[in-house]
């Protein structure tokens, strides 16, 4: 008697139990699906999150510029991450600080297992020491994890020049820079470049994003040129709560910004995302503080501004160091880049001539090299093992080789200062070749409506436009009251 053919599994093979070519025995599902959870909530961060706070922080008049700069930079940077910039960042080593270019596009290439090719760390002898990083999903999820994070440096950048940077130049800036600086510090740092080879510590971007595109924007905003005078003088938010929404995608967007970057959804993870809102909590309540104790009145763009250096200092070290020290490091974020923003500004010729918009120099390039330095004091030996190629790494509180970390903290801070500087003034001086890095004289005047055509709020009627004979006296420079505090500053 023949024995019939078993019935056809009606399942599709990806949904199969075992191993299948869609299910490979190298995935791991947990991790894959926190690695593009984490990517998705780094993405809300900028769209909607910074395309929203830009949008609600700045003057009416400018309101879709602002939102639209960030908009344009997300998409911008996706598109030349896949082409040539991630393998710049993560490929095949071309420099000791900078990537083959090459494209990241191919079936093959993504849906294989997830590897950084250069992390192989060696003793000094020859003898391997940390195996390349490969987690267990496959490349496509590294790609875009690692494009949200490109894209957040550009716009992260594009507040130093909101309300006046030329959106032309903007369009050709995104690009360059991206080509030319941000894929260094990210291969440098992180993909395998001589400086994650050395065991400089950077988490998840308190040198790569935030330094980087703090430096990046106050040397933009210097090649750009301030704002109009009317403008510098008064800048009054035009929708304060919708800002703080934007700031709200922004603080909870940082869970995937620092929970991800083990590639893993393993306890470093988890130490990382709990220690982020324990530093900006502490941050936010600090500089709050600081607002009511020396101008008498809580700003409420204060506490985003805390909020935001908390994020950034914590950034670099968020899985790396203890409670106890994420709150040390909230209560620094909270008062030294306060300090420098409110004090230092106003008395340093330099700082006051370079108009940056809203303080990213402060609140990114300050507060990221501080996050770094105490990172290299902080970092908790056994949670570093966790993590770090480098094996007995440890922060200079616990001892031995600790001191050495500082050092190598402060050098990775200052070659990204110092190539940022350069390259940065070099694109700026390029594309002003070709296009005005800065605006007309007219629009400088108008805003919105003569840069896009649209204004943010129709608020004479439904699209109608502005009219004085029908509308009565009115204009966007209406005499505000003086602003105190971090309003000062945007």
């Amino acid at each position: 008697m023949a024995v019939s053919a078993p019935p056809p599994n009606p399942v599709p093979i990806a949904y199969q139990g075992g191993t299948s070519a869609a299910v490979p025995d190298w995935l791991n599902k947990g991790d894959n699906a926190w690695q593009m959870i984490s990517a998705t909530l780094v993405g809300l961060q900028s769209v909607p999150g910074l395309v929203i706070l830009y949008g609600s922080i700045v003057k009416k008049k400018w309101a879709v510029n602002s939102a639209f700069m960030a908009l344009y930079a997300f998409a911008a940077v996706v598109i030349c991450w896949v082409v040539w910039a991630y393998k710049m960042s993560f490929g095949d080593k071309l420099l000791p600080f900078w990537g083959k270019a090459g494209p990241a596009l191919g079936q093959k290439f993504l849906i294989k297992q997830a590897e950084l090719p250069e992390t192989t760390h060696y003793y000094h002898n020859g003898e391997v020491e940390t195996t390349m990083a490969t987690p267990y999903y496959p490349m496509a999820s590294m790609v875009w994890f690692q494009c949200v994070f490109a894209a957040i440096t550009l716009i992260l950048l594009g507040g130093s020049v909101l309300g006046r940077m030329n959106i032309k130049a903007w369009m050709a800036f995104v690009p360059l820079w991206l080509t030319f600086s941000y894929t260094v510090g990210a291969f440098s740092l992180w993909g395998g470049g001589f400086l994650f080879h050395w065991g400089v510590i950077d988490y998840s971007g308190g040198y790569v994003i935030h330094l980087s595109s703090g430096i990046a924007g106050f040397t933009t905003a210097f090649w750009v040129g301030p704002r109009s005078t009317n403008d510098r003088e008064r800048f009054p938010p035009n929708n304060v709560l919708l800002m703080l929404a934007g700031a709200g995608l922004l603080w909870m967007g940082w869970a995937g910004f620092n929970g991800g970057d083990p590639y893993s959804a393993n306890i470093d993870s988890s130490m990382a995302v709990l220690n982020t809102n324990i530093c900006a909590a502490t941050s936010l309540l600090v500089w709050t503080w600081l607002d009511v104790i020396f101008f008498k009145k809580p700003s409420v763009i204060g506490a985003v501004q805390g909020m935001i250096t908390g994020l950034v200092c914590i950034t670099p070290g968020a899985g790396l160091v203890q409670g106890w020290a994420a709150i040390v490091m909230g209560i620094l974020s909270g008062s030294v880049p306060w300090f420098t923003m409110m004090i230092v500004h106003k008395r340093w010729t330099l700082l006051q001539k370079i108009d940056d918009t809203l303080g990213v120099f402060h609140t990114h390039a300050v507060a990221g090299l501080l996050g770094g330095v105490l990172t290299g004091l902080f970092a908790e030996p056994s949670l570093c093992s966790l993590f770090l190629p480098v094996t007995n790494s440890r922060g200079g509180v616990y001892g031995g080789s600790g001191g050495v970390q500082i050092l190598k903290q402060l050098v990775g801070g200052a070659f990204i200062i110092g190539w940022n500087l350069v390259i940065t003034s070099i694109i700026c001086v390029v594309i002003n070749l070709v296009i005005p890095l800065r605006m007309s004289e007219e629009q400088l005047l108008i805003g919105d409506d003569a840069v896009h055509g649209e204004e943010a709020y129709a608020l004479w009627g439904d699209g109608e436009k502005y009219d004085s004979t029908k509308h009565g006296l009115y204009s966007d420079d209406t005499l505000h009251k003086t602003s105190v505090g971090a309003t000062q500053v945007v």
